[in-house]
């Protein structure tokens, strides 16, 4: 007759194991960490770099070198609002910036919440439409937008040339075409992701389609539009290219972008007077981004963990 087995009779079972490594696990985690961050100083040197001359002499400089450390001072900053007029030029990006980003992002929520939620024959082939007009070049375009702009009339209250050409309004509609496929794209699919039964129940409470979008859904797609109201901003405020043709030479309706090309001489470039300005231009953007921070990483990470 065989007897049980004791504790110490028996087999050791060993535990499992727990798994190491991944990207961020043991001596790969310390590489990877070493490499990002010398992959962030090389990202910050340029910015680092401009900030630091901007506070420096043009005559210092000149004299003992960029790679000298000295000559600070504030004038740069005062020689570049007060010679560049870059009060001007703020305001005229604000004028161009502010209904852009808006008419961006309300036009693309309506056309992604009907994606999104109502199925139809040609619901992929309008998602399609409006994907594609992102993958036109700009340049391709540039003819007939400036013909196109050039015949469409405008009241002399809205326009001093009487046409859409040389106004804020050809800018601004410019700028809410090419980006309101990419709005349309990320918004469709964040809606996408919202459970249906809460449409399901308030169909059932009588809820309006309107009402279902404007108190249902945009609250529920806060993060999503604040991550895309960041890039937007950054995107049009930073755009040159377009105001360039569309404003027909008009050098008093340029936006902040223009103001740098009037820091540069007929013969030399004062790079710490182009430096500060850089840094002047740089703020507004800047700003917006650590405003909408919070909003601007749950927008990107919404999402990540599901299924």
């Amino acid at each position: 007759m065989s007897t049980p087995a004791t504790a110490v009779d028996r087999p050791r079972t060993r535990s499992p194991k727990r798994l190491e490594g991944g990207v961020t696990g043991g001596n790969r985690g310390t590489v990877t960490t070493v490499i990002m961050a010398v992959l962030a100083l090389l990202w910050l040197f340029p910015l680092f770099w401009a900030v630091l001359n901007s506070f420096r002499s043009y005559t210092y400089t000149q004299q003992n070198g960029y790679l000298s450390f000295g000559g600070w001072t504030l004038d740069n900053y005062r020689n570049v609002w007060e010679n560049a007029g870059l009060g001007k030029f703020f305001i005229n990006s604000l004028i161009i910036t502010v209904p852009a980003v808006f008419l961006t992002l309300f036009l693309s929520s309506l056309v992604a919440f009907v994606l999104a939620r109502f199925s139809y024959r040609f619901n992929l082939t309008l998602l399609a439409i409006f994907l594609a007009a992102n993958l036109m070049p700009p340049q391709a375009l540039l003819i007939p937008v400036y013909r196109m702009f050039r015949e469409i009339p405008l009241p002399l209250m809205m326009s001093e040339t009487g046409t859409v050409l040389g106004s804020y309004w050809g800018l601004i509609a410019i700028n809410v075409a090419f980006q309101l496929g990419f709005c349309t794209f990320v918004l469709s699919n964040y809606m996408k992701s919202l459970p249906f039964e809460i449409y399901e129940q308030a169909q059932i409470d009588g809820a309006s389609v309107w009402r279902q979008y404007w108190q249902l859904t945009m609250p529920l797609v806060r993060p999503a539009l604040a991550a895309l109201a960041t890039l937007e901003v950054t995107w049009i405020y930073n755009e040159f290219f377009w105001a360039t043709v569309l404003l027909g030479g008009q050098g008093d309706k340029f936006p902040i972008t223009s103001a740098l090309n009037n820091l540069r001489g007929q013969f030399f470039v004062d790079y710490n007077l182009l430096s500060a300005g850089s840094v002047l231009v740089a703020l507004p953007v800047l700003i917006v981004f650590f405003v909408l921070q919070k909003q601007f990483v749950a927008g990107l990470t919404l999402g990540s963990t599901k299924g």
